[in-house]
């Protein structure tokens, strides 16, 4: 499986979705019927989770003013300023199996996580 990363070069912001999470996450933009032309997939960490932190994925019409936007495997991203430091180096993943699918984060700047997988100590 092939991934592609991109870097945003002034704020040294890195990011890989593969190419499994890429397709889904084109999907999701489709259905969703918003604006192709400024659409993206917010990716966030917030406060909560049994670990501290927890990821949030949302597909939004456009980027606020202060979003870092990187195109990431032919996906528009949009991150905000607190979430950039936790994600800089996150692998987002799409995985089927029998016993669900959704989206998995591997995350280099976790020390800690719980055995869901959606939420994290930094």
């Amino acid at each position: 499986m092939s991934s592609v990363e991109q870097q945003a070069p002034a704020s040294g912001f890195q990011l890989v979705l593969t190419d499994g999470a890429a397709a889904e996450v084109r999907k999701f933009i489709a259905a969703e019927q918003v604006p192709a032309d400024t659409a993206g997939l917010r990716v966030s960490v917030l406060p909560g989770g049994c670990s501290g932190f927890k990821y949030s994925l949302n597909i939004e019409e456009r980027a606020l003013d202060d979003d870092l936007v990187v195109d990431v495997n032919g996906v528009r991203v949009f991150v905000d300023g607190f979430s950039a430091p936790y994600l800089t180096g996150v692998t987002i993943d799409y995985v089927s199996s029998m016993q669900g699918s959704g989206f998995t984060f591997s995350n280099p700047n976790a020390s800690g996580g719980c055995g869901c997988g959606s939420s994290f100590t930094a």
